[in-house]
C-alpha cells in the first residue's frame, strides 16, 4: 500500500511591509511610560539645557519632570484658574505662562514664587513666548490681542489688536530677536515686527489656526489647523509651498526634530505624523489611545513626550544603542563538518541502514487519511483556521472534489453547519486564487439544499449575500471588460505604422529612391 501524501496547500506570496531607515529609526523606543496628571495637558516645552528637563502644562499646575522620572520633580501652582503654554527661555533658566485671569507669569526655575507678573490682557492668556534677545515675552489671548513685554521693567511694550478671534498659538523667530507670529480662530497667520506698530505679513490658513512653528532658518512657517498642515515661504511674502491632509480629525499641536529634517503633527485622530521636510511624505506614524493636544521631541530624539486630553502624558525614551564589543564565543566547526559524508556514494559490497523520518500530519490529513470526508471539512471549517489560513480550507475541500467525496462531505448538515458554511464562501468566492474551487462548492450547496431553502430565515440571508456577492463580482468584471475593450482601441490607435514612400530628388538630373519611416 502507498504512503499517504499530506494535503498540498497552495502558497501564496504576501506583500511585506516596507522597512525603510526612518521606520527603524522611530521604532527604536521603549514600550511607553504613561503618567497622570490632573488634568488635559495642553502644553510640553523641553528645556533646551541639559539635563534637558521638561515642563507639562495641565489644570492649574505646571510640573517639571526630569528625563526618566515618573514623578515630578518641582511644581509651580500658583494659578487660581487654569494654566497655560509654560515655556522655558533659551537657557533654560526662566519659565513664563498665561493663564485663565489673563495674567502672564513669570518664574525662575529655582524658585516658586512668580518673578513678575505681567497684567493687560482682558481674557485668558493661551500663549506665550520668549524673543531670541531674552529679555522681551509676547503673549496672545482670548481678548483677540498679541502684547509685547518688557521683562526687567515688567511694562507693556506694545499691543496688536489686529485679530478678530482668539488668538490660540504663537512662536517667536530664532533669526531675528524683533519678529514673532501668532496664529488665531480667524484663520489667520500674522508677523509682527516689534520695531513696526502693525503685522508685517497676514497669512489665510483657511481654519482656525491651532499651531505654528517657524523652521529654525527663519524662511519657512508651518500652521496647522482643521485637517491641514501648510507649510508657508516666507521670505516670499507668504507663499502657499504645500497643503498636507494626512489626519482624519484637527491637527493640534507641531514640532521639529533635532536635525529638522522631520515635522511631527499631532491630532484628535490620536495619531502623530512625521513628514520628510524635503519630500513632505509621511515617513512613519504612531498611534495612541487617545486625542493629543500636545508634543514635544527632546534634543537628539532621545525622548518623545504625548499630552492626551484625558490628562494623560505618554513618554517614550530610546533605546540604548547595542555595544558593538566582540565576545569571545567559542568557535563553531566549520561548514564542512555538516556536510561531510553527504555526498557519499556506497559501493556494492555496502550495506546501508536508512532511518525512516517521522511525518507529523495535521489533524485534518489524519482524517482524509482514514476517509472520514466529513470529520475532515469540519477541521478546516474552524474560525481560527478559516479566518487565518483560508488556503487550508479551500485546499482540503479541493483534495475531497478530488476524491469525489465533496458532495456527501457537504451533505446531511444542521442549520449552524449550513451558515458557517456560505458564510465562509460568500466571503471568500471573489478571490481569484479560490474562485475556481468555491464555485464549484457553492454549486452543490445549492444543489443540496435547495429543497430546504425558506425553512431557515439565517440560510436564506446567507443564500442572498451569496447571489449578491457574486451578482457584484459579475458586474465588475463585465466593468472590466468594457475598460479592457477601451484600452485595447486605444493602444491600437497608438500602434506604430510604417510608411514607405518613394520621393524622388532630381537634383542635376539624377533620380534619387528615398525610403523613410513615418511613425503617427
Amino acid at each position: 500500500m502507498a504512503a499517504y501524501k499530506p494535503v498540498v496547500v497552495q502558497a501564496c506570496p504576501k506583500l511585506g511591509e516596507r522597512i525603510t531607515q526612518d521606520t527603524l529609526y522611530w521604532r527604536g523606543y521603549k514600550t511607553p511610560v504613561q503618567i497622570k496628571e490632573f488634568g488635559a495637558v495642553n502644553k510640553i516645552d523641553f528645556s533646551p539645557v541639559p539635563p534637558y528637563n521638561y515642563a507639562v502644562t495641565a489644570s492649574s499646575r505646571i510640573h517639571i519632570y526630569g528625563r526618566y522620572s515618573q514623578e515630578p520633580i518641582k511644581t509651580f501652582s500658583r494659578f487660581r484658574d487654569a494654566a497655560y503654554c509654560a515655556t522655558y527661555r533659551d537657557d533654560g533658566r526662566l519659565l513664563a505662562a498665561g493663564s485663565e485671569d489673563g495674567l502672564v507669569r513669570l518664574f525662575d526655575i529655582s524658585g516658586k514664587a512668580p518673578l513678575r507678573q505681567f497684567e493687560g490682557h482682558a481674557k485668558p492668556v493661551h500663549v506665550v513666548g520668549f524673543l531670541s534677545d531674552k529679555y522681551r515675552i509676547f503673549s496672545g489671548g482670548d481678548d483677540y490681542s498679541s502684547n509685547l513685554w518688557d521683562i526687567p521693567s515688567a511694562t507693556e511694550i506694545i499691543s496688536y489688536s489686529e485679530h478678530t478671534d482668539y488668538v490660540r498659538c504663537g512662536c517667536a523667530s530664532k533669526v531675528n530677536a524683533d519678529v514673532f507670529i501668532t496664529g488665531s480662530y480667524d484663520h489667520t497667520v500674522k508677523l509682527f515686527d516689534a520695531r513696526t506698530k502693525s503685522s508685517v505679513m497676514t497669512i489665510e490658513h483657511g481654519h482656525p489656526v491651532e499651531s505654528v512653528l517657524l523652521f529654525p532658518s527663519g524662511g519657512l512657517l508651518v500652521s496647522a489647523g482643521g485637517r491641514y498642515v501648510k507649510v508657508w515661504d516666507v521670505l516670499k511674502g507668504g507663499q502657499l509651498l504645500v497643503s498636507l491632509k494626512n489626519h482624519h480629525k484637527t491637527v493640534t499641536c507641531l514640532c521639529l526634530n533635532s536635525s529638522g529634517q522631520r515635522l511631527l503633527s499631532g491630532s484628535l485622530d490620536r495619531h502623530v505624523k512625521i513628514y520628510s521636510t524635503t519630500s513632505y511624505k509621511v515617513v512613519h506614524s504612531f498611534n495612541y489611545a487617545t486625542s493629543i493636544l500636545s508634543l514635544a521631541l527632546s534634543p537628539e530624539d532621545e525622548t518623545i513626550v504625548v499630552g492626551m486630553t484625558n490628562g494623560v502624558l505618554n513618554i517614550k525614551h530610546r533605546k540604548p544603542e547595542e555595544k558593538s564589543e566582540k565576545s569571545q564565543k567559542k568557535r563553531q566547526p566549520a561548514y564542512r563538518t555538516y556536510v561531510k559524508g553527504r555526498t557519499y556514494m556506497p559501493k556494492q559490497e555496502d550495506f546501508c541502514v536508512s532511518k525512516p523520518v517521522k511525518r507529523v500530519l495535521r489533524k485534518y490529513d489524519k482524517l482524509l487519511r482514514s476517509f472520514q470526508s466529513s470529520k475532515a471539512l469540519d477541521a478546516v471549517l474552524e474560525p481560527p483556521i478559516m479566518l487565518h489560513t483560508p488556503e487550508v480550507t479551500v485546499a482540503v475541500m479541493q483534495e475531497l472534489h478530488r476524491r469525489g467525496t465533496l458532495r456527501s462531505a457537504l451533505a446531511g448538515r444542521d442549520e449552524k453547519q449550513v451558515n458557517l458554511l456560505l458564510t465562509f464562501v460568500a466571503r471568500r468566492v471573489i478571490e481569484p486564487r479560490f474562485t475556481p474551487v468555491l464555485v464549484t462548492v457553492a454549486d452543490m450547496i445549492t444543489d443540496i439544499y435547495q429543497p430546504v431553502v425558506g425553512q431557515s430565515a439565517i440560510v436564506d440571508k446567507q443564500f442572498l449575500k451569496l447571489q449578491e456577492a457574486i451578482g457584484k463580482e459579475i458586474d465588475y468584471q463585465e466593468e472590466l471588460l468594457e475598460v479592457l475593450g477601451m484600452m485595447d482601441t486605444l493602444f491600437a490607435t497608438f500602434t506604430k505604422k510604417r510608411v514607405t514612400c518613394v520621393e524622388e530628388n532630381k537634383t542635376n538630373g539624377l533620380t534619387e529612391i528615398i525610403e523613410t519611416n513615418r511613425n503617427y
